[in-house]
């Protein structure tokens, strides 16, 4: 079982990027990913979630900016960043979510239906 994050890098504030999750050895069409981002001596905070159905979620500092999608024949999520600023920079991580995304900006990261993680990519805003 694996979750494996790419796209990250060095973007000027307002530029754009977009992450990568790719999801292997596991049912991966049945599951919610919720990215999670999380900043040096920071707690692991969700960003956005998309359940089996494509239904979405957003924490309200994304929200306009930032558009998560899942291409489920390639085992792909994907988290379109825009006009980033610098309080983005972060680690940014995948995960998969049994809640189906109900537990959305409620759950701690540390909730253990959020058990395959990716490890993680770094995102920095910086001009």
């Amino acid at each position: 079982v694996q979750f494996v994050e790419s796209g990250g890098g060095l973007v000027q504030p307002g530029g754009s990027l977009r992450l990568s999750c790719e999801a292997s050895g596991f049912a991966f069409d049945y599951y919610a990913v919720t990215w999670f981002r999380q900043g040096p001596g920071k707690e692991r905070k969700g960003v956005a979630c998309i359940n089996k159905d494509e239904r979405t979620w957003y924490t309200d500092s994304v929200k306009g900016r930032f558009t998560i999608s899942r291409d489920t024949a390639k085992n792909m999520v994907y988290l379109q960043m825009n006009t980033l600023k610098p309080e983005d920079t972060d680690v940014y991580y995948c995960a998969s979510d049994r809640s189906g995304c109900l537990g959305f900006g409620s759950y701690s990261s540390t909730w253990m239906g959020y058990d395959y993680w990716g490890q993680g990519t770094q995102v920095t805003v910086s001009s």
